[in-house]
């Protein structure tokens, strides 16, 4: 158990996570960001499985076939794409949800600050999206949730995170009532 590891690192995100949220123009969903990591059910499997260079979830899920910790995450934090699945009154299969632009952009903040934090020097502004590209979740996200995501994390990748935050920041003013 490395309760001090896990503790310093989910803090380190969370903290870089609320400064891009800020930068973006969400600032009360940075501080509200990963808040359940700190519930029993997440922090203490968190401790058991860190090593620091990954997702504790990982290692739950090679010991057990699953984590418990992921999905107690997943449904209580609204910038997972996972989040928003429903049943499909036509197929009754979950689908996929197109996720509100403000998860969206979380959902960058999130994934820019996982980088940050995992990779650590070795962090470019294309890490985000090469992790995106090379992972499961585009095929499973909603289709225009997906596409916008990968615009943005291009955009990172070419423009830098000053560019790409002053846009979103004025994308966050026009879209208001996708929020």
């Amino acid at each position: 158990m490395n309760v001090l590891g896990h503790f310093v690192t989910i803090t380190r995100h969370r903290h870089k996570v609320m400064a891009h949220c800020f930068r973006c123009g969400i600032p009360l969903q940075g501080m509200m960001h990963d808040l359940s990591k700190y519930s029993p059910t997440e922090f203490f499997t968190g401790c058991r499985y860190y090593i620091g260079t990954r997702s504790p979830n990982e290692g739950e899920r090679a010991d057990k076939g699953y984590s418990m910790s992921w999905m107690h995450h997943k449904g209580r934090n609204r910038h997972h794409f996972e989040y928003w699945t429903d049943v499909s009154a036509e197929t009754k299969r979950y689908v996929p949800i197109r996720m509100p632009y403000r998860y969206l952009i979380e959902m960058v903040c999130d994934r820019i600050a996982a980088s940050k934090v995992y990779k650590g020097a070795a962090y470019t502004d294309a890490s985000a999206l090469e992790y995106f590209l090379n992972g499961h979740g585009r095929h499973e996200m909603h289709p225009e949730t997906a596409r916008e995501l990968q615009e943005l994390l291009t955009m990172l990748r070419d423009r830098g995170e000053k560019e790409t935050f002053a846009y979103i920041r004025g994308q966050m003013k026009t879209r208001k009532k996708e929020h």
